[in-house]
């Protein structure tokens, strides 16, 4: 997949959550989300200032560097860049200026750019895919709210990749180590074609849907509620602390807990 081709998928999915959000009414964004005392707002306003410093990163690495090094600590920065109360007349219009500003940054850095970021430097199309699975994930707590179902994409695939990518990473915030073995991942694609990570004699396998994969892997649903088989102690286990996200696991979801309004992590 192009790196153009990553940067439309970025937009299409901001596009998608746009339209969600874009006829609510004051009350329907003060709705609660899954994310524990996160209203709508809270979740559009969070990616606002998450894009902006992705932008930031992008166009100015060294005022980054020292923005996060002068910052004691990142989880309350994070949260501090969620109030909606930062935006008087709605984070709407400044999400949709940020969702542009990233992607344009992202577009002109040269081949083999790498930014600096809250975890490791990423290239411009791993930031585009980490920036789309976040939109992706918060997007399904904003869809969770309102009561309503998305119609699942081609975009999965940037989210399923990102947590194959991640599996040794899922392990090390959990306090396990990774296994030394090779993991078959199969998903069933939205289109009904199938995707594939992993050696095909892999000696354990992981298979399912892959919006239930990319579900699991943003921790928006409970594992027991969820089309995804384990062949193997290894892929088994994998299945309890995947994550695709940077940061610590959190609780997420209990059982049946499919639209409750409960802590989710990211």
């Amino acid at each position: 997949m192009t790196a153009t081709a990553v940067y439309d998928d970025l937009l299409a999915e901001c596009a998608d959550l746009d339209a969600l959000v874009s006829g609510l009414t004051p009350s329907g964004w003060a709705l609660p989300t899954p994310a524990d005392g996160w209203t709508i707002a809270h979740q559009i306003a969070h990616l606002s200032w998450t894009d902006r410093h992705a932008a930031l990163a992008a166009t100015d690495p060294e005022a980054f560097t020292r923005l996060i090094a002068e910052t004691t600590d990142p989880m309350a920065m994070v949260a501090a860049g969620a109030d909606p109360a930062a935006h008087p007349h709605g984070p709407l219009e400044p999400w949709r200026r940020s969702r542009e500003e990233v992607v344009d940054a992202l577009r002109a850095l040269p081949p083999g750019a790498r930014i600096p970021w809250f975890g490791p430097p990423m290239a411009g199309p791993s930031m585009a895919t980490a920036r789309l699975m976040e939109t992706w994930a918060h997007g399904q707590d904003v869809a969770d709210a309102l009561r309503t179902t998305r119609e699942p994409t081609h975009r999965l695939r940037h989210v399923a990749h990102i947590a194959v990518r991640a599996r040794d990473y899922a392990h090390h915030v959990n306090g396990t180590p990774p296994p030394a073995i090779p993991i078959r991942v199969e998903l069933t694609a939205p289109t009904g074609e199938t995707w594939t990570w992993g050696p095909g004699d892999a000696p354990e396998k992981i298979t399912g849907l892959a919006l239930d994969f990319c579900l699991l892997a943003v921790r928006r649903r409970h594992p027991d509620d969820l089309d995804l088989h384990a062949t193997g102690p290894a892929a088994a286990h994998w299945l309890t602390i995947a994550q695709a996200f940077a940061g610590p696991p959190g609780p997420g979801r209990r059982p049946g807990q499919d639209t409750a309004h409960a802590p989710s992590t990211h």
